[in-house]
């Protein structure tokens, strides 16, 4: 339990942080300041998801995010799993990306998809 409180509260930290980020002005610094923030809020929500699903004692397929997002869909974590899906991918993508056509269209799912679904898990949680 003190580990996933401690993740918690490391995500908490970090979506604020992504949040402020996307409050800036649109330049190619800031957005690629925002591409490394989703990033690492990314990766903490999916490691928190896996804490907290350990800690109701589900450890089966927890393996990987792909299947820490299926079980906490399941688990009714997360209410669209499809979206997750989709916002691993971008991740995925960002940390061999250099199209920049690409990186902006991520930036914009952040802005427009993703964030609500972190705060949501955030909130949940």
């Amino acid at each position: 339990m003190k580990r996933f409180q401690e993740r918690k509260q490391d995500l908490i930290n970090a979506t604020n942080r992504l949040k402020e980020a996307l409050q800036e002005e649109e330049n190619d610094l800031n957005i690629d300041g925002v591409l490394h923030r989703y990033e690492f809020t990314f990766e903490l929500a999916w490691k928190t998801l896996k804490d907290y699903l350990e800690y109701l004692g589900i450890t089966v397929n927890t393996g990987s995010p792909r299947e820490v997002i299926k079980e906490s869909f399941a688990h009714n974590l997360i209410s669209d799993g499809d979206i997750w899906i989709k916002m691993m991918l971008a991740r995925n993508s960002l940390s061999h990306l250099y199209d920049e056509e690409t990186s902006r269209q991520i930036y914009r799912e952040i802005k427009n998809e993703f964030m609500d679904q972190i705060e949501k898990l955030v909130e949940s949680l």
